[in-house]
């Protein structure tokens, strides 16, 4: 051996050794994200009450003597309209000539038609630099099969 590393041995030198890290970034093309949204219309029937009001007029002759032209007045649900008319005579008089009174019927009808209703969803997916498409439901809401089974159910 020679003087030098019996010297090592002797005086208990180890040699040390350093490694060196370099980090370089660069792009490479990965997965993309594609988004479709998708809209659905499905007939859904609506069955409701609706209401009516519809006005029955009467015209009642009078043919009375008044001396001041009286207020239109209600009298439960019919409101009463004096209709005056001036008679020249000798003199002049007031005659309650008719009276029209407005009654208000109320009526409920069932109305029953068929509705369109529109729904969007976004159905997401995964492309890969190759070109194909890998679906992600655990990103979806629902599938999109127009069918599914939370359309097939209707409140």
């Amino acid at each position: 051996m020679s003087d030098d590393s019996n010297r090592e041995k002797r005086d208990g030198v180890i040699p040390l050794y350093a490694e060196e890290v370099f980090i370089d970034r660069h792009q490479i093309a990965g997965d993309t994200i594609r988004v479709t949204v998708r809209t659905n219309t499905t007939e859904q029937v609506v069955d409701e009450h609706t209401n009516h009001t519809r006005v029955e007029i009467e015209r009642i002759p009078i043919g009375q003597r008044i001396d001041s032209v009286p207020p239109v007045r209600t009298e439960a649900d019919t409101t009463i309209i004096p209709v005056i008319e001036e008679v020249i005579v000798v003199e002049r008089r007031l005659v309650l000539k008719e009276e029209i009174r407005l009654r208000r019927v109320q009526s409920v009808e069932n109305h029953r038609e068929i509705v369109n209703l529109r729904e969007q969803y976004a159905i997401i997916e995964r492309v890969s630099p190759d070109g194909t498409a890998i679906r992600n439901l655990a990103l979806n809401e629902r599938s999109d099969h127009p069918k599914d089974e939370k359309r097939g159910s209707s409140k």
